[in-house]
């Protein structure tokens, strides 16, 4: 059973996954499972090339950047469980939360959030039912997100980076995801408003 399972291994999935996982001293967070499942091979990081990112070098490559977070989020926080190599499938409602099932293993969640791309086909069984038009992109390209407000779809069902409808932009996706993890541990600290900050002692 995970606190917390994150759908996708972008931008915004991962970067909701570290700063969860920064979380892991704190008393509300203590304990919480979370995983995320990194299914990359359709992430539009895969052809990106960034020149524009603030604290990203001039010529990083997106595929670099996936290979990296992975890395990051396993030596800092090892406690964020990766599955890797596994495709969702459903994302169903059960007594406990969700039911996330893949082409491999079935896992349940009391919270999903789901941070895949916005392009089309859209086939997770379950979450069909919120897919519409994109709010921002380009009609001619014809993406879709998933209906929400705030980043929620419903209780424990949360959205985030393009298919939450928002540009395709790293530091937009990327703080997407965080403000989706801030969320969560808000929920977690009894309603009182959170984040989580690293200092230099």
């Amino acid at each position: 059973m995970f606190d917390v399972l994150i759908i996708g291994g972008g931008v915004a999935g991962m970067q909701c996954a570290l700063v969860l996982g920064s979380a892991e001293h704190k008393a509300y967070a203590e304990g919480k499972k979370i995983g995320i499942i990194l299914h990359q091979r359709s992430s539009h990081l895969q052809n990106a090339l960034f020149n524009n990112v603030l604290g990203l070098p001039k010529g990083t490559l997106g595929s670099d950047i996936l290979d990296e977070g992975k890395d990051q989020l396993k030596e800092l926080y090892p406690h964020v469980t990766q599955i890797e190599k596994e495709k969702v499938e459903a994302v169903l409602d059960n007594d406990t939360g969700y039911k996330v099932i893949t082409n491999k293993e079935e896992y349940s969640a009391k919270m999903v959030v789901v941070a895949l791309n916005y392009a089309k086909p859209f086939e997770i069984v379950g979450l069909e039912r919120y897919v519409e038009r994109h709010s921002r992109a380009n009609p001619m390209k014809d993406r879709i997100q998933l209906r929400n407000f705030n980043h929620l779809i419903k209780d424990g069902l949360y959205v985030c980076g393009t298919i939450a409808g928002w540009r395709s932009q790293f530091a937009i996706a990327a703080g997407s995801g965080a403000s989706v993890a801030t969320d969560i541990l808000t929920l977690w600290n009894d309603n009182i408003s959170t984040k989580v900050h690293d200092k230099i002692s």
